[in-house]
């Protein structure tokens, strides 16, 4: 979540009154990140901290969708783990039992505790049979002092080592994100994806069939757009910009529209083309790495009002 909602410990201007838009008009949304390193009830407690009054529910990790994983493919596995309490935890809560010595699994997530101790341990259990997994692929992280190394650069080494290939369980793994979607209860032509990175939250949104909406204030800007091979259905600034970029044109919004959403039926500028809003209950996934405020989705027929 960090970059979504916060950088650090630093709430994102305009999320206060996204989340406020989300709750009082009762939509369905979840924050569904790739860091494993915190358990729900952290993950609350520091929105908390910065004044937002999220419920546990909200919130689902690449921790959580690892030790399901576990959990189903090995009831009752044992495992090296190298990670933060969200990941211990969550498989702690599925029956995991922790081995260093004689493992099923390798497990491996963000950790502060990183060493050349853990990565030769790790590599000993892989050359006896252990299945390696990483909780998520990404490369790199945002924080306040700047981007820092991530899931699959800690697990590189160790892949390096044993010339095994670790299977990635977060974004954009479909496991992650059917589980996403069925934790909202709703199906992928009803859900909207935001996330800052086109190689997981794009990604993963395009190849799960929901809509896409690529936010510019984390780890992508607008040249990588250009270059990539996929387009993500929407793009803008921020949270606090007022402006999206669709695949072909643009579509202006006011952040006012989150206070009062106009009546079904009525057009608005939309590129060279007026657009007729039409009301649509889109279920939201908030991913990682960056934030925005209000934006449309894509329909058929028009310009949707929904938020996502």
């Amino acid at each position: 979540m960090d970059g979504v909602i916060y950088h650090g410990n630093r709430l994102l201007p305009g999320v206060r009154e996204f989340v406020d838009w989300l709750q009082r008009e009762k939509k369905d949304f979840l924050f569904l990140t790739n860091n494993s390193g915190k358990t729900q009830r952290e993950l609350q407690a520091k929105l908390s901290r910065m004044g937002l009054d999220i419920d546990e529910k909200h919130f689902y990790t690449s921790a959580l969708a690892t030790a399901q994983f576990i959990a189903t493919q090995m009831p009752g596995a044992r495992a090296f783990v190298i990670g933060e309490p969200g990941l211990l935890n969550a498989l702690y809560e599925q029956g995991i039992t922790f081995d260093d010595v004689s493992p099923d699994y390798v497990i491996v997530g963000e950790s502060s505790s990183y060493t050349y101790d853990n990565i030769c341990r790790a590599v000993r259990c892989v050359q006896k049979g252990a299945r390696l997994i990483g909780t998520n692929s990404d490369l790199t992280g945002p924080t306040e002092q700047g981007i820092v190394p991530a899931c699959r650069a800690l697990v590189a080494p160790i892949e390096l080592a044993t010339g095994k290939e670790a299977y990635y369980i977060g974004k954009p793994n479909p496991l992650m994100m059917r589980t996403g979607i069925n934790l909202l209860g709703g199906h992928s032509q009803d859900t909207v994806i935001i996330g800052d990175r086109m190689d997981t939250d794009i990604v993963a949104g395009i190849e799960c069939g929901l809509d896409t909406v690529l936010v510019l204030s984390g780890v992508t800007d607008r040249s990588m757009i250009t270059t990539s091979p996929i387009a993500p259905g929407w793009s803008c600034r921020g949270w606090g910009t007022s402006r999206t970029r669709r695949r072909r044109g643009s579509c202006i919004w006011s952040p006012q529209w989150a206070k009062g959403l106009p009546a079904p039926g009525r057009s608005i500028p939309g590129g060279r083309k007026q657009k007729t809003l039409k009301p649509l209950g889109f279920r939201v996934f908030l991913v990682d790495d960056t934030g925005l405020e209000p934006v449309t989705s894509r329909t058929s027929s028009g310009c949707s009002y929904q938020l996502s």
